[in-house]
């Protein structure tokens, strides 16, 4: 699942640098959750033609976080984020005890 996730988020971070053809197989793969095979025979080319487009994709989008390190910065600030909400949390609970 997290593998998935991870593909995902590349996917909604660069997604629009990739060609309209590499967008519509790598939502198939990753949203449609389409199986090699059913890419291959969606856009009518061979199962190695399917496995080796794939892996480019994921080559492409995982160049450009490499490079600049979107995802990375968004995990970040979204650690960041709950710390302080659990912080802000327990200080509530605190603040309730003593009322």
């Amino acid at each position: 699942m997290e593998r998935i996730v991870k593909l995902g988020l590349l996917y909604d971070f660069y997604g629009e640098l990739l060609t309209d053809h590499q967008k519509k197989v790598y939502e198939d793969y990753v949203y449609n959750d389409y199986s090699i095979s059913e890419i291959a025979e969606e856009y009518e080319i061979s199962r190695q033609g399917a496995s080796d487009l794939i892996k480019r994709i994921n080559k492409i989008l995982e160049g450009y976080e490499t490079k600049l390190k979107l995802v990375d910065r968004f995990d970040s600030i979204k650690s960041k984020i709950e710390a302080i909400e659990s912080i802000s949390d327990e200080d509530k609970e605190l603040l309730l005890k003593e009322l």
